[in-house]
């Protein structure tokens, strides 16, 4: 959807007239236009009202292409096991603390979870780094999480004395490193803290983890485990590396956090009319031309998140200059596509990681990258909020508009 389709979904309505710093919804039968959010154009949802008028193309070659390049994507052997043992350990050692923390008095913890791409099943090579989230049940000041730091090292180099272990602490919490013989395999894994939800209140950004990283934090436990009790088709997890991957090539599909690809992958996937899962070949098309279509743009429907209470679209935390990127970008990867530009998007032709930085040929197609749609001038919104009933006095009327009698 691109130029004026593009420009209507990104129009917000207006709000009603004021008067006494009320909105005047009385006044000569004025009704405020409901804010309606529609669903973009999905083939896979219409195909029966469209029907096609030649049969569907041969795929053969894309669905080669999309598992080679998964099969690169998926970690070694010995990456894994490094990864394994070194979580393990840490696991073992939290869960020691929470049950019995013996003389360690810095913190006490409450609960200790496995999140991430390594939990769900979805970790991608080169990128050896397990998450664990803390829960504390005390402040998590920053004294506290530098001395439980430093005592998981003490105990993971106690178990592992013949590897080299390092502690870094980061805003998030901890890390602890390790190197493994022979092949140097590198592991990480990231310790992330927070708190229990009463102690929210008593939270100092001075003294404290920032108030946003502890909030995330909660919320990665809340998606580990709708992830392990909803996503259990391998096509929902292929999409997820080869989304993932893309994503670290090609700039405009950086907005794209990895619980918005999670939760676009399993739409993609297994939201259809018949509730028959896709093929790998078909929702990786239908990804692109959902993306294309507008589904993250604003006026959409898009994706309501399952871990959060009311009707939060997962797209909404995303700036409107994000949105215009992410669809533009799109609407180039599905012209490429669409002229059998496939390996080049998977990262299998070597001559560009992001084939839709520059114009491009394909098949003596000329593809050029489209131009922004959204101007800052003309619409404003606050990142991830909604707008709402609020008592604002309305701006007074320009010079025009008062000539107008608007």
């Amino acid at each position: 959807m691109r130029g004026r389709g593009r420009m209507r979904m990104l129009r917000r309505g207006g709000a009603p007239m004021m008067m006494g710093g009320r909105p005047m919804h009385h006044m000569s039968g004025f009704k405020p236009r409901p804010h309606i959010l529609r669903m973009p154009f999905d083939m896979f949802v219409s195909e029966s009202f469209y029907p096609r008028l030649k049969p569907q193309p041969d795929d053969k070659d894309l669905t080669q292409a999309l598992l080679k390049r998964h099969a690169e994507l998926v970690p070694p052997t010995h990456e894994q096991t490094s990864i394994q043992s070194l979580l393990l350990k840490v696991q073992g050692i939290l869960e020691g603390l929470t049950v019995a923390p013996g003389s360690f008095e810095a913190c006490q913890l409450e609960e200790v979870r496995i999140v991430g791409s390594f939990k769900k099943g979805t970790m991608v090579c080169g990128h050896n780094v397990a998450d664990l989230v803390v829960i504390l049940k005390t402040l998590p000041t920053h004294e506290a999480i530098r001395a439980l730091g430093a005592k998981i090292l003490e105990e993971v180099q106690k178990q592992q004395a013949q590897l080299k272990h390092e502690l870094e602490i980061t805003d998030r919490g901890f890390n602890i490193l390790s190197v493994t013989p022979p092949e140097n395999t590198k592991a990480t894994v990231r310790v992330l803290i927070t708190t229990i939800g009463r102690n929210f209140r008593l939270i100092s950004s001075s003294m404290h983890l920032d108030m946003k990283y502890l909030q995330s934090h909660l919320a990665a436990v809340r998606h580990s485990r709708w992830f392990e009790e909803n996503v259990n088709h391998t096509s929902v997890k292929v999409l997820i590396r080869l989304l993932r991957d893309m994503r670290t090539r090609i700039k405009g599909l950086e907005p794209l956090s990895p619980w918005m690809i999670d939760l676009l992958a399993h739409f993609s996937v297994l939201n259809t009319p018949n509730r028959q899962a896709l093929s790998v070949n078909l929702a990786f098309r239908r990804v692109i031309q959902l993306l294309s279509a507008g589904f993250f743009l604003p006026g959409s429907c898009g994706i309501l998140d399952p871990c959060e209470v009311g009707a939060i679209r997962v797209h909404m935390v995303m700036t409107m200059e994000q949105e215009d990127l992410l669809c533009r970008t799109a609407q180039n990867l599905l012209r490429i596509l669409s002229h059998g530009g496939y390996n080049a998007i998977l990262g299998l032709d070597q001559k560009t990681d992001d084939p839709t930085a520059e114009l491009s040929v394909w098949n003596g197609i000329v593809v050029t990258p489209q131009d922004n749609v959204y101007d800052s001038t003309l619409y404003e919104r606050k990142t991830g909020e909604e707008p709402e009933d609020e008592e604002v006095e309305e701006a007074p009327p320009t010079e025009k508009e008062n000539d107008l009698n608007i």
